[in-house]
């Protein structure tokens, strides 16, 4: 995964107060270098008490070199010495290792500064020019995006599509005096938010064939820093005044329109084992679906369950994890359900429902109360151990159980914790008990020595199993790669829908699975690379933002402000076009 927000344009004795302050060992920043010009520093954490470590980069032309390896960006640079710890070293021969960005809080001017547009909906971060062409090629003329130039850290370029097969890249420069944004020569803005309005308007005209190039269609991207989420929040929870809809809406829209028949679910539909599903419609994909072994002969292999399996090589999550979902037992599929989490070695079983709401069973019961056993088929269940915990509002929350798990003579153990606090209708009105759930699962993950996967069920298998399974996808995420790091919430859910259909199935846990990553960020600190300090948590999470006002767009002109520069619109259109002023 490329590396995001590491460069900021701080001096070297403001980057050493930076990375004490809030840095771990081997994380890092990038920073122009004030001894020589043009070349670039990165600054990095040796561990709390030891000397911050400056190496230099060397930059000529387009070209960024570092122990004799030469990068046509500073990302790729970057990306190489992360992936390769052993290369980087000392002059005494100690690696100097880069681990991640150093997570700097939005609350430090430094970062608002750096990092300010990354949050916005039209800023596409970590894409190069040939990316973006990829995205505007398939979007009307005029569509254009906002991105990051990947051989000028620090700088910004308007990507816009001018024809059917054209795509110009555009510099935004900024001055280092007034701190005003403006493209080359023309008029100048306090944020590239109030200069593209200016633009939306006000057209560009090249120079030489006084061609007209337009900012109309802002695509927008679903990918943005983990910390800046209450700000994205904030300006996709506003209403559209015409449709009536918010952006978590529109998201949750395009999820639902993806074409899911591309997968087939033959084995579900069959009719030896349509009864084994306790809803018709939600049927196991066949390529990730759970198959039992030890069944005899001439008998059904067919849970209705699926394998979720991400790897550290997707493009999404830095994360290596796995699961199975399913939906929760039916009277009938109990014998299957413990054979499954035999044969997977599963240890951890994770229920997100009540046995009963509203009257109706959503799962049956497949253990005993505290101290007494049952049987099934060939297993023997016995509850050992049962704990009951509680929000800080005095409500039930979730319970954790010891389990048993005895056949032919072998017993296992099985952690079994339930999600008690979702209600009946909607969500949870706060996120934090369901974050303090997730932890006793991670720590159950952990103390049980890394066996097979966890089983996430609820009831049908794919509502609040999806949105925990999600939660839990993009919280490891976060801890490992550093709360600056990107995250795309729609990507992910269309990821795990690939292994499973329907995952997050309603749009008010589409919306509980933002509200869950915000107050996951809320609760961890801001020093020393982002560490939880504190498992206490408010009763309900402060107010969201709200965003800045829309800035209202300037008239139209008789002439143009700006011009592209013809004379470079030939050069690879993975480099960015200046503009000169009229």
């Amino acid at each position: 995964m490329r590396p995001v927000n590491y460069f900021y344009n701080v001096s070297g004795e403001e980057s050493e107060r930076l990375i004490k302050k809030y840095a771990i060992e081997g994380e890092f920043l990038v920073r122009p270098s004030l001894s020589q010009r043009n070349n670039y520093t990165i600054s990095v954490s040796r561990g709390i008490g030891q000397p911050i470590t400056h190496v230099q980069i060397k930059a000529s032309g387009d070209v960024f070199s570092l122990v004799e390896q030469d990068f046509t960006s500073l990302t790729d640079l970057v990306q190489y010495f992360i992936e390769n710890p052993n290369e980087l070293r000392e002059q005494d021969g100690r690696t100097i290792r880069l681990l991640r960005p150093v997570s700097i809080p939005w609350d430090e001017p430094v970062a608002k500064e750096a990092r300010g547009p990354t949050a916005e909906r039209w800023f596409h971060p970590n894409i190069t020019g040939t990316q973006a062409r990829d995205i505007l090629l398939k979007e009307k003329q005029w569509a254009y995006l906002v991105r990051e130039s990947t051989r000028h850290p620090g700088n910004y370029v308007i990507s816009v599509k001018t024809a059917e097969n054209i795509i110009k890249h555009i510099m935004i420069d900024r001055d280092s005096q007034s701190e005003m944004f403006h493209v080359h020569g023309g008029d100048t803005f306090r944020t590239i938010s109030d200069l593209l309005s200016h633009y939306n308007h006000n057209p560009m005209v090249e120079m030489g064939c006084q061609s007209v190039v337009h900012l109309r269609t802002a695509i927008s991207s679903s990918c943005f820093p983990a910390d800046a989420i209450d700000i994205r929040l904030a300006a996709i929870l506003q209403e559209d005044p015409i449709t009536r809809k918010n952006g978590i809406s529109e998201e949750f829209a395009k999820i639902q329109s993806a074409d899911d028949q591309l997968y087939s679910r033959k084995e579900g539909k069959k009719a030896i084992n349509i009864k084994k599903n306790r809803y018709k419609n939600i049927v196991p994909y066949d390529h990730t679906r759970v198959i039992l072994k030890d069944v005899p002969d001439g008998e059904s292999d067919y849970i209705n369950a699926n394998y979720i399996r991400i790897h550290q090589d997707n493009p999404l999550l830095c994360s290596n994890r796995e699961y199975i979902s399913t939906q929760g037992c039916l009277s009938n599929t109990v014998g299957e359900f413990l054979l499954m989490i035999w044969e997977c070695d599963s240890r951890v079983i994770v229920m997100t429902t009540k046995e009963v709401e509203r009257g109706r069973v959503k799962c049956h019961r497949y253990w005993p109360e505290l101290g007494q056993s049952i049987t099934w088929d060939n297993f023997c269940v016995t509850c050992t151990e049962e704990t009951k915990y509680r929000d800080l509002q005095e409500s039930d929350s979730y319970i954790e159980r010891k389990l048993q798990l005895s056949r032919r003579g072998e017993t296992r153990l099985i952690s079994h914790l339930q999600f008690v606090g979702w209600p009946d209708h909607g969500c949870p009105a706060h996120p934090e008990p369901v974050l303090s759930f997730l932890e006793a699962v991670d720590r159950s993950v952990r103390l049980m020595g890394g066996r097979g996967p966890p089983i996430v069920h609820c009831s049908a298998g794919i509502g609040r199993t999806g949105a925990f399974i999600v939660i839990d996808l993009l919280v490891n995420h976060i801890k490992l790669c550093g709360r600056s790091c990107t995250i795309d919430i729609p990507r992910t859910v269309l990821m795990i829908r690939e292994q499973r259909s329907g995952m997050v199935q309603m749009s008010d846990q589409y919306r509980f699975v933002y509200m869950a990553i915000s107050a996951f960020i809320r609760k961890t600190a801001h020093s020393n690379g982002g560490h939880v300090i504190s498992e206490a948590l408010p009763l309900a999470p402060p107010p969201i933002p709200q965003a800045p006002p829309i800035i209202p767009r300037k008239p139209r002109p008789e002439q143009a402000r700006s011009y592209v520069n013809t004379s470079q619109a030939v050069i690879n259109d993975m480099e960015t076009l200046k503009l000169g002023s009229s």
